[in-house]
């Protein structure tokens, strides 16, 4: 965040001593929604970035927008917890303004100081970057959030070359009852163009706009460019971009490939998943580490911790279900268990919902945190019951064998919550019973 020194004196003249048990110590930047101070939490013994709300009051309209970008910001960030997201520790109100308590990263800029036509990257530092910005978004998107505002001013690039996505203030959560930001927002020049129609969107949007990032880091230039909003989005839903090839020729065929179909207009031509993008990333680019259809043990470790299911299990102990586990995805309508067949494992959903039937009755629904396929991992008799994949769907999968080789605490610990699950599943079937 640039500032004149104008401004910086200013800001620094009313910059506070402290917000609430943290010290403030410098003025870092000012963005449209406020001012980002550099602090110091004395309790963890760390440097923070603290985002304060400071708009203008007497535009109560857009003042009340900022707040619920501003919340919305503390509420979906602090869902995720991924080393490529920009950590967020702590939010609270001061007076009238509330601040948001982030991860600090010293010496850090963002991707715009980089797409410059005189400032780009080498292409295999564009194509690191890609590809963490690709697991980051797919571990988001599992989490149910989408970003709607990936652009290169939301992206930290470290002095070690590692990346951070922030600013999740108009991001979205998927399956969410609570109101959320909504309207024609984001950034004009990044958006999809079914984010600059209003029309609903899913994950593919974040990919739309990190493949224009991305085109910008190889080119120093926007795929589109016009004269004006209205000639701008119009250019976004209806033309092509300006082809990688005319701004510069050394870019692999195979690079632009993946740009170009990350900035397909229909859905069904644009990559589907961050997964299919850093594999096609990972294909072009040796130096890179192959992706499977898995994703990382870090992710899985993170995901699987927020599960109720492993609430009270220790972090060695995670690590122990993680190695006698694996993980799998169904797309909707997939059998995932068939009635009569013979199988020694039990489910837990991480994400998306099952309908469960009984021949051709349907017996319920399950959704994420839910588990399944109790019976058949205690006792390895016959599936009583078809399992359906309602909505894509991620599983892990514990085989009964592969648990038998974790240490004895920890299957202890699995045990007594698998029991505890499946009494909850026989007393709530036996009630559903009762009452016919």
């Amino acid at each position: 965040m640039n500032m004149s020194a104008a401004v910086r004196k200013r800001l620094k003249a009313g910059m506070p001593e402290k917000l609430g048990k943290y010290e403030i110590k410098d003025i870092l930047g000012r963005g449209a929604m406020g001012v980002v101070y550099l602090g110091y939490d004395p309790f963890a013994d760390r440097k923070v970035a603290i985002k304060v709300n400071i708009v203008d009051q007497d535009d109560e309209h857009l003042a009340q927008i900022y707040r619920r970008m501003f919340l919305n910001e503390a509420r979906m960030a602090g869902l995720l917890d991924h080393p490529n997201v920009l950590s967020v520790y702590d939010a609270g109100v001061e007076g009238d303004s509330p601040y948001i308590v982030m991860e600090y990263v010293d010496g850090a800029g963002t991707l715009k100081d980089y797409c410059g036509i005189d400032s780009l990257p080498p292409l295999k530092t564009v194509a690191e970057i890609a590809f963490k910005c690709t697991k980051a978004l797919h571990y988001a998107h599992r989490m149910g959030v989408i970003h709607r505002d990936i652009k290169p001013t939301n992206i930290l690039f470290t002095s070690d070359g590692d990346i951070k996505i922030g600013d999740f203030g108009i991001a979205k959560r998927t399956q969410s009852e609570t109101t959320q930001v909504m309207g024609m927002i984001g950034s004009p020049r990044y958006m999809s163009p079914e984010q600059a129609q209003e029309e609903e969107v899913n994950n593919q949007t974040d990919l739309y706009s990190l493949g224009v990032v991305i085109y910008e880091l190889l080119t120093g230039k926007a795929p589109f460019q016009a004269n004006g909003f209205s000639r701008l989005i119009y250019k976004i839903i209806h033309d092509d971009p300006t082809p990688i090839e005319q701004h510069r020729a050394d870019i692999p065929p195979t690079l632009r490939t993946i740009v170009m179909k990350c900035m397909e207009k229909d859905l069904e031509k644009r990559y589907k998943t961050g997964t299919e993008l850093a594999m096609d990333l990972a294909f072009t680019f040796d130096h890179l580490e192959r992706v499977e259809a898995q994703i990382d043990d870090e992710e899985k470790f993170a995901t699987i911790k927020r599960l109720n299911f492993f609430r009270s299990f220790t972090d060695s102990e995670i690590w122990e279900v993680i190695r006698a586990a694996t993980w799998e995805h169904h797309a909707g309508g997939d059998r995932v268990i068939s009635e009569g067949s013979l199988e020694q494992s039990f489910f837990i959903i991480v994400s998306g919902k099952v309908s469960v039937y009984k021949g051709a009755q349907v017996l319920g629904t399950l959704i994420a945190g839910d588990c399944f396929g109790e019976m058949g991992y205690l006792s390895k008799e016959m599936r009583s019951a078809t399992i359906m994949a309602l909505t894509d769907l991620e599983l892990v999968k514990v085989d009964a064998t592969r648990m038998e080789q974790a240490s004895m605490n920890c299957q202890l610990k699995f045990n007594s919550v698998f029991l505890r699950t499946l009494i909850g599943r026989l007393a709530r079937t036996n009630e559903a019973l009762t009452g016919l």
